[in-house]
């Protein structure tokens, strides 16, 4: 409470945890390795008979966390794909406070 001071050392340390969250990079060459894994395990679902192939992603240098991953048809990747791999991502780095963008482009 802002008011008797109580507990606001903890909200500032959470603020402090949040932007080190935001800031924070992930390697190109550890990020593939561990996504690609994942898309391999669980690939995109098929639409109209035909698989979307992920053959590369890499986080983009913004002030947010964006991560864009490079298709062979990005308009098949549906909302809850890009859940699930933010999700994975999620469980891998800690990005938690933190909004994450996902991108699904031509490659």
């Amino acid at each position: 409470s802002a008011l008797t001071k109580q507990r606001l050392l903890k909200a500032l340390e959470a603020t402090v945890q949040v932007f080190e969250n935001r800031k924070q990079r992930i390697p190109t060459s550890k990020f593939n390795e561990f996504m690609l894994k994942v898309i391999e395990a669980y690939p995109p679902p098929a639409t109209k008979g035909k698989y979307v192939k992920i053959k590369y992603c890499m986080q983009l240098p913004t002030l947010t966390p964006q991560f864009v991953f490079f298709a062979n048809m990005p308009q098949y990747v549906k909302e809850p794909y890009k859940r699930y791999l933010e999700n994975k991502i999620r469980e891998n780095w800690d990005f938690s406070g933190v909004p994450i963008d996902i991108y699904i482009r031509e490659k």
